[in-house]
């Protein structure tokens, strides 16, 4: 696409989108599975945790940071997360030229549907995809979007014309997933799939009796094939990922909910609140009591409402 024509539909979209959210926020759009967001800072390499979705912005850029490899998404690549993962991530944006987006939540039945119409979509059964992965953002994905943020502003169109153009979205971005990462969800009965299930219950658990033995008899695995398979797709080691999850709920505790740091120490696990704080502070950089202060209620990026039954 020629630079020009490029830069107005990216400018096009961003019209669209930026009077759907005209506070700083998320948002559920009049579509089920599909937030808007708007965001008007910029922000240093921070840990964060993400939810499993499709994310495409509109304007502005974030970089994330995962196991010594980074993805970059911004109007010319789609960010997409098979998987909830806990991760480091930079932002770019400004009141002038806010952060846009669209976040669609990943409907394993209408993936499930689309990989048994179309044959050739099929994974083969030894791969392993990782659950992180940035594409580029297609002229007819791009078009897709487009026919989105056309219809959000009419609720007629949202109910009659939503379901099928989200149907759409997703059947492109099945097109363009070279990685891997959302088919894998349709095989129930592979490894990536066993070990996403694993997941689930580290994010619907709040208490610490998860060791990777545990885990791994779960999941149906031998120890030794659960963490290998589980640090291909997470590119974090089992033990790693739920101390990292484990804390990051902590966080939304104490800075969201209003917790004391002992409770909130006691709630995800922790026994000894000196180790708690060590842990707290080497992973967010501030002590959990300098951070509950600190913080003042803002949000923190940990979203509590998802489709659990990705899992199930």
């Amino acid at each position: 696409m020629p630079l020009n024509q490029y830069e107005n539909n990216r400018l096009r979209l961003a019209e669209l989108l930026d009077p759907l959210v005209p506070e700083v926020g998320v948002i559920s759009s009049a579509i089920k599975g599909i937030q808007l967001f708007r965001f008007e800072d910029s922000s240093p390499r921070e840990p964060k945790a993400y939810e499993p979705g499709i994310i495409i912005l509109v304007q502005g850029k974030k970089r994330v940071f995962l196991g010594g490899e980074t993805y970059t998404y911004d109007p010319l690549n789609y960010l997409v997360l098979s998987i909830p993962l806990p991760i480091e991530c930079e932002t770019f944006g400004s009141q002038d030229e806010p952060i846009l987006g669209l976040n669609v939540m990943i409907d394993p039945i209408i993936v499930t549907e689309i990989l048994m119409q179309v044959k050739e979509m099929t994974l083969k059964e030894n791969d392993l995809p990782k659950g992180i992965y940035s594409a580029p953002l297609s002229d007819s994905l791009a078009g897709t979007v487009h026919r989105l943020l056309e219809i959000l502003s009419s609720p007629n169109d949202c109910c009659i014309l939503g379901p099928m153009i989200l149907r759409e979205l997703i059947y492109r971005i099945l097109c363009e997933d070279h990685h891997g990462g959302l088919r894998a969800l349709a095989y129930r009965n592979r490894n990536f799939f066993k070990v996403a299930r694993a997941l689930n219950k580290i994010h619907e658990s709040s208490d610490a009796g998860m060791d990777l033995k545990s885990l791994a008899l779960d999941a149906g695995m031998s120890v030794s094939s659960f963490h290998s398979c589980f640090k291909a797709i997470t590119n974090t080691p089992p033990i790693q990922y739920v101390k990292n999850m484990k804390l990051h709920k902590a966080r939304i505790l104490i800075t969201q909910q209003g917790m004391n740091v002992y409770n909130a120490a006691l709630k995800v696990g922790y026994e000894s609140p000196s180790q708690f704080s060590r842990e707290y502070k080497r992973l967010f950089g501030i002590t959990p009591g300098k951070d509950s202060t600190s913080m003042g209620g803002a949000a923190v990026s940990y979203s509590a409402d998802r489709n659990s039954s990705i899992y199930t």
